[in-house]
Parts: structure tokens; sequence; C-alpha cells
């Protein structure tokens, strides 16, 4: 008689409806509509997948957040991150507000403008700005916060051949108690090189310094972070003030706060584990009325980005497929993988169904249609049993999908905004062949005769240049 081969144990934690310290897990029930609108109904008229935004949202975010921080501090002032969503419609919301736009390339700061954002009303952050990009921003009286010693030379050449001094601000990097610390970006306070940059700034007749910046990191979950943060800031402007003779009009602390989002490895909801932006707000004030003296209030700016739109976006999604896996668990298929949701890599995104279903409850795995083993869209998540065509609603996923979506292996889908009155507005068509195929070109050598004139050709010996798409 044959040993059986050793088996190596394995243990799968189970959650579905059992006693943990915390209570019972309870399937929050489902959702239907968006601020009155039938999602049954926009999947009809749009497709699925499809993104769904809340105008009602959006607005009353935005004024809860301002509000808990300018009742507290006189000068403050919130500017748009565009590249947690720059859509269209998405980023006027913001500027109807009242919000500037911050902007992390010559591309993003292109977008704001052709909204009618003047260069004056824009912040323009990021490691590289390309010099051409520099003239128009200095040209246009941008607020241009420089990243490195290299950036400072860049920019000190460009005020020269435009024959003007230009206005900078210097972003910082420091210790404030987060990890993993964000050095990648800016001029550490800490040891004496942010102080050497602004000696060289100083030096120059060219750039005149009048602004400080930074960003500690994302996700934020300690407010004292930020009270270490403008602690350390406020420090150094009196330092420049005092030495320098300088004038700083600014400081910008950057943006970071969360969302009520769940991270991966969270254990608490995050109705529990995201403080309040009430607690943001009054340790930041606190530490900003605690060491500047009356009248010498300086602007503080927010690039809140996260906090503000996660809540209002969704992603309504249909089963196409169900399976077993080998280890006895159930597993979905949905029309909407990573390729769309690209913070799922982070979060454990709620997951609501768009009708009540009986039955009972078991953990279950949601994998997206791409041929990729690594399209896993919701890793444990408990669900009744379901079928082909139900659809799912996940949440919250208004920050950074839409910006760092990718095409791949399917178009991208539409996305409509729900908008104040009701009534349902397309933002974003879905993508069709055209979009996608439109800026390729096929060599003379390598066209099939079958297919004609059907496609553009890149000219006599492949080349492109100076063409346009036919």
């Amino acid at each position: 008689m044959s040993k059986k081969p050793y088996v190596k144990p394995f243990i799968k934690k189970q959650v579905s409806g059992r006693m943990n310290k915390f209570g019972c897990s309870y399937h929050m029930g489902y959702r239907d509509e968006i601020d009155g609108a039938s999602i049954k109904e926009i999947v009809s008229r749009y497709g699925s997948p499809v993104f769904i935004f809340s105008e009602r949202a959006i607005r009353d975010r935005y004024r809860e957040v301002y509000r808990e921080f300018s009742s507290r501090y006189p000068r403050v002032r919130f500017s748009w991150s565009y590249k947690t969503n720059y859509l269209d419609a998405i980023c006027s919301v913001f500027h109807q507000e009242g919000e500037l736009a911050e902007v992390v390339s010559d591309f993003e700061y292109q977008k704001a403008r052709r909204l009618g954002m003047p260069g004056s009303e824009i912040i323009y952050n990021g490691p590289f700005k390309p010099a051409e990009s520099l003239r128009t921003a200095f040209g246009e009286g941008a607020m241009v916060n420089l990243d490195s010693f290299d950036e400072i030379y860049k920019a000190e050449s460009v005020a020269r051949e435009m024959g003007r001094r230009a206005n900078v601000g210097l972003r910082l990097n420091m210790d404030t108690g987060i990890h993993p610390q964000w050095t990648r970006f800016g001029l550490n306070l800490d040891t004496t090189v942010a102080l050497d940059a602004v000696k060289r700034i100083h030096q120059s007749q060219w750039l005149n310094l009048t602004g400080l910046h930074s960003h500690i990191g994302t996700f934020i979950l300690d407010p004292k972070a930020y009270s270490v943060q403008l602690r350390k800031m406020i420090d150094f402007m009196k330092v420049l003030e005092k030495d320098f003779d300088a004038s700083i009009d600014y400081l910008d602390m950057g943006g970071g706060f969360p969302s009520r989002n769940k991270l991966k490895g969270a254990y608490l909801p995050p109705e529990v584990s995201v403080p309040p932006i009430s607690e943001y707000a009054e340790a930041i004030s606190a530490t900003l009325l605690r060491h500047l003296a009356p009248g010498e209030y300086p602007m503080v700016i927010f690039e809140t980005g996260r906090a503000l739109i996660d809540e209002a976006g969704y992603l309504v999604a249909t089963i196409e497929g169900s399976k077993r896996l080998p280890d006895g668990s159930r597993s979905y298929i949905i029309d909407a993988g990573v390729n769309l949701l690209y913070t799922s890599n982070w979060y454990n995104h709620r997951v609501e169904l768009d009708r009540p279903v009986e039955g009972a409850y078991e953990n279950s795995t949601i994998f997206g249609p791409l041929c990729m083993n690594i399209d896993v869209v919701v890793e444990n998540v408990s669900l009744p049993p379901l079928s082909r065509g139900h659809r799912l609603v996940i949440s919250p996923v208004g920050a950074y999908n839409v910006t760092q979506w990718m095409q791949f292996i399917r178009y991208r889908p539409a996305v409509v905004m729900v908008m104040e009155d009701g009534t349902v507005e397309q933002i974003r068509r879905a993508e069709q062949l055209e979009d996608i195929v439109s800026l390729e070109f096929v060599p003379d050598r390598l066209r099939n005769p079958k297919l004609g004139d059907g496609l553009p050709s890149g000219g006599a010996g492949g080349s492109t240049l100076g063409r346009v798409n036919e």
C-alpha cells in the first residue's frame, strides 16, 4: 500500500454572519437608485459597466469641508487636485464652488486653462515642469512650486529669457511621524537642503520666493501629523522672513485627507477608523492660531482631492458568470475589471446589490473580465447566491479611477452625472474602436491589400512626421 502524499493544511477565514469582538457581520441591503435616479434606467440607456457621479454629493461634501476650515481660520483656500479626477464636468463643479486648480503636469495645466481657469488661479506642482510650460505659467501669473535644485535652475533660466522676475514657491518634505515618509518630492526641511535652496533662490535676481508647499502623504489617518507639518512650515517661514527678508504669502498644505474607504488589511470599518474632517480642521487651525501672531495670517491652501470626490462616485457592473473555486469558495465574473478600478489594489470597496436577493450569504471573490490572473476586483465579500444579470454597485470609487484607468483589453465605459435636479447627464461617452485606432498609422509595407485604403498610412518610408490623421 503506497503512502499518501503530504498535503500542507491551510486555514481559510470565514466571517459571514459570524460573531467577532466587534459584533456580527451583516449585509447592508441594496441600492437601486442614486439621488433618485434609477440604476436600472441608467444601465439601460448607457450600458454596463457605467460610472455614476452625484453632483449633490460633490457640492455638499465640499461645502462641509470648507465650512469646517473657514470657520476656524480666516484665510483658507481650496484648490481642486486635477490628478484625482480631471473630467471636465467634475472640475467645473469644484470651480463653480470657488476652488482653484491644482495641476501637476503641462497636460493638466492646459486642461485647466481650457476650462476657463486663468493662470492666476492655477497652482502648478509636480517634479517635472517643461521649460515651455514654465514660460506659460510665469507669463500668466500661476503659483509655481519648485521641486528640486535642477528645477530652480530651469525656472531661473526661463525667467531670465523672459526678462522678468518670477514669483515661485518651494516644495518641502519632512518627518511628521507618517511612515513611509514621502521624501521623493521637494527638498528636505529636517536637514540643510531646503535652507540651501532658499539661499540659492535669494541670490537670484530672477526668482522671488513667495510661498511654501508640502504634501506629507495620502490617506493620512492621524490629524496630528498635519499639526507637525504646519508647525515646521511656520517655523521655517519665520526664519526666511527674519534672515532673508522674504515675504511668504501662502502656506500650501497639500492634501492627503482620507475618504470613507476601507484600506486592505484594515479591521475596523471606515466609519470607525477614519476620523471626521472636523478633527483635521481643529488640529490644523489650532496650530495656526497658536504659532502665528494676529494680523500675520498667510493664506493657507489645501489641495484636497480624495476626501471631496471619492464618496460621490459609483461603478455599476453586471455579473456575467459564476463558478466554484477549488477551495470551495464562490466566485463571480463581472464586466468591469482592474483596468477600470485601479484603486481596488488598495481598497476593499463596498459592494451593494441592485435588488433584494434571498439566500444564504457566503464569502465570495469578484473577478473582472480581463484575461489576466491579477484581475481581482474584490477579494472577499459576503454575498447571497447571484446569477447572470444581477448588478453590483461598487463604491466609493470617485477618486483616481477615471484618471488612472487603462484602455486594456476592453473599452472604457460611459460616465454619467446625476444632477441636483435629478436628471442624468452623460459627462463622458463610452469608448469606441475609432477612439483607440485614430492615433495609429500602418506603414505602407505592412498594409493588407485586401483592406484597400481603409487604414491610415504613414506615407513613404513609414514616416508619420508632419502628417495628420486621415
